[in-house]
């Protein structure tokens, strides 16, 4: 089904190419709009379909995650250690994706409608501390917040759902499973609408091409080569921090989880590769302990190639519509994705959901989720990929400190 998916994305692209460059040639301008127009009217469908389910999924899933975390603290040590990794990586993930971007700058140049991004940037959060406190922090209505997508709220609701839950095992565990129903169901959901994504890749494309020429092409290949240069900067960065606590054997466990790795990668799905990762890592010399531990709660918490993703996507959207983010918003984009980003490990296309989250947040054209669709699924495949390897070292650097990481291949000691 999943190569089934990917070539129907494949051949959406071409089609969309095909159709757009048609128009673009054949057509004159006001005729290829008009068809621009038309076609434009199911990426719209589409796009309002993520919206539909984004406040639903996001409060089931963080209410659900939050809720379980009493697992991790009752775990004590191993918990506020494993945690303390987990939101050092993911702040560390989430940057470099964002100063990669502002480097590299794959959208600028390639502004699609000066209109829109004029519109975007006039709607978009002028933040100050007072507003942003009294006016996106705390909502005064939970159900206004949902029907307005109002993502930040529903997070800060989220969170103190979640806790409460938590605290109150006598009472919760009816309300927790109804909240995790809510989210199994969402989440099927979410894979119906995910479903229409070639579709919506094919108008997305033959859209814009039809009013812009072939020039996003260019677009598209600074945007992919310039995220799998910053998957790699991070990967650098995983392998020093893994030598510097593990030590000369941190090479060794690269080697031994290669099988996962390449089976994420050639899936779209650390998921999929979740029972040959942990494998693997007993037999590097993790405690099972550790590892069963560790390992499943990072498929949650620490998606370190998918929340770079994140940060890299928002903002390339950003520059293709022309549209610069103060500092300040950036600063709160990382903030938003740190949380957003958490216990939707589950959701197919997570990655798209928490994107359309923040652009909806910011006032960003949403239309600039359907132009990124047409190369998400090579993307997901390095995301995939850096997930497994960024538990993987979690999970060693963990056991390291705990001392319940062992060398298998360590001589025993001559009595």
């Amino acid at each position: 089904m999943n190569r089934q998916f990917t070539t129907f994305i494949i051949l959406a692209m071409i089609l969309g190419v095909a159709v757009g460059w048609a128009c673009n040639v054949y057509l004159e301008p006001d005729q290829a709009k008009t068809v621009a127009e038309n076609l434009s009217i199911i990426t719209t469908l589409f796009l309002r379909a993520i919206k539909m389910i984004i406040a639903p999924l996001v409060f089931a899933t963080l209410v659900a995650g939050i809720a379980h975390m009493e697992d991790a603290a009752a775990v004590g040590r191993v918990g506020m250690k494993t945690m303390f990794w987990f939101i050092t990586a993911s702040i560390i993930s989430l940057t470099i994706g964002l100063v990669m971007v502002q480097w590299l700058q794959p959208g600028v140049g390639m502004a699609i409608d000066p209109g829109v991004a004029t519109q975007a940037a006039a709607a978009a959060p002028q933040l100050t501390l007072k507003d942003f406190l009294t006016t996106h922090l705390i909502p005064d209505s939970i159900i206004k917040a949902m029907a307005n997508t109002e993502i930040l709220p529903i997070v800060i609701f989220s969170i103190f759902v979640g806790t409460a839950v938590a605290s109150i095992d006598d009472k919760a565990p009816p309300v927790l499973a109804l909240v995790e129903q809510i989210s199994s169901i969402m989440l099927k959901v979410t894979g119906y609408v995910m479903s229409a994504s070639p579709l919506a890749v094919f108008a997305a494309l033959a859209s814009i091409i039809a009013t812009n020429g072939l020039d996003i092409i260019w677009a598209y290949a600074k945007f992919v080569g310039g995220f799998y240069l910053s998957l790699g900067l991070l990967w650098v960065l995983l392998l020093a921090a893994l030598v510097l606590f593990v030590g000369p054997r941190a090479f060794k466990l690269i080697v031994s989880i290669r099988q996962p790795m390449l089976l994420a990668f050639s899936t779209s799905s650390s998921e999929a590769a979740y029972p040959g990762t942990l494998d693997a890592l007993q037999k590097f010399g993790v405690s099972k302990k550790v590892a069963s531990f560790v390992l499943p709660l990072g498929y949650s918490f620490n998606l370190d190639g998918s929340m770079m993703y994140c940060t890299f996507a928002t903002l390339f959207i950003a520059q293709i519509y022309g549209i610069e983010l103060t500092l300040m918003q950036q600063i709160t984009m990382l903030g938003l994705l740190m949380v957003t980003s958490k216990g939707m490990a589950g959701v197919p296309k997570a990655s798209i959901v928490v994107i359309a989250a923040t652009l909806s947040y910011f006032k960003l054209p949403e239309a600039g989720i359907a132009l990124i669709l047409a190369v998400d699924q090579f993307l997901d495949m390095g995301r995939s990929a850096t997930n497994v390897v960024g538990n993987s070292v979690a999970s060693a650097v963990v056991a390291r400190w705990e001392g319940e990481l062992s060398n298998p291949d360590a001589k025993p000691a001559k009595a």
